[in-house]
This record gives C-alpha cells, sequence and structure tokens, in this order.
C-alpha cells in the first residue's frame, strides 16, 4: 500500500531521484541515455569485461562508492536491470541527502568520463563485474 504518490526530488538528462510513495528515496540512472551509453562502449574499450549494462554500472558505483563514499554505500538497496540502474534508500532525511549526493557522483562521472577512464585502467580488474 501506497504511503503517498511520491515526489520528485531531483531531476537531470539521465538521473532522476525521487520518492516512490512506499518509504523509499530512489535513484534512478538510465544508462541506455546518449551520453552514458557512449561512455558505457569507451569503458568496454578500456575492459572487455566492462560492458555497461545496469548491472555492470552497480559493480562499477559498488567500487566507486566503496572507495570514495562509503557511508553512502552503507544504507544503499540496488536493483540493476539491462537497461537501467536504480538504487532504493529508506526514506528519511538523511537518506534523501545519501540520494542526492549519490546523484551528483553519477552525474559528475558521467560529465568528468576521464575519471572513470582512470579508474579502469589502473583498477578495473578490482571491479566485480557482472
Amino acid at each position: 500500500m501506497a504511503t503517498d504518490e511520491g515526489r520528485t526530488i531531483f531531476e537531470h538528462d539521465y538521473v532522476r531521484v525521487y520518492t516512490n510513495g512506499y518509504g523509499n528515496v530512489v535513484v534512478g540512472f538510465e544508462n541506455e541515455s546518449v551520453k552514458p551509453l557512449a561512455i558505457g562502449e569507451k569503458m568496454n574499450e578500456i575492459n572487455e569485461n566492462a560492458y555497461m549494462n545496469g548491472y555492470n554500472w552497480d559493480a562499477f558505483f559498488n567500487y566507486y562508492l566503496a572507495e570514495y563514499a562509503p557511508d553512502i554505500l552503507d544504507s544503499l538497496e540496488s536493483d540493476p536491470e539491462a537497461g537501467s540502474y536504480v538504487a532504493y534508500f529508506d526514506e528519511t532525511e538523511e537518506n534523501e541527502d545519501k540520494a542526492r549526493r549519490f546523484a551528483g557522483i553519477i552525474i559528475s562521472l558521467i560529465e568528468n568520463e576521464d575519471k572513470i577512464y582512470e579508474i579502469l585502467r589502473e583498477s578495473g580488474d578490482e571491479i566485480e563485474w557482472d
């Protein structure tokens, strides 16, 4: 049963943060949007295991967050699919802040893709790819 109808907290071209009406704050990443898709293709050129469907974005984000923002990872649950990546947090003010930060991290990585490529070159074999 829905607790409310949900609300949008933040929207970007390929990232959205919202409540779903079931007690969750959700971060949705459309990895098949133009820019993330192009970055995913380049990632696969760098590391053949990095074919960037939602499951491998999940693997990449888990690695990245463990290294750079472990507090976000503590309360995050993910539900990747082939064409998208979704993360859930319990709906609290603290987790809403974490969701916003995570969305900002995703945007920063996509807009500064050289950081992604650097991570792949230096640590790609440490990532638990799908």
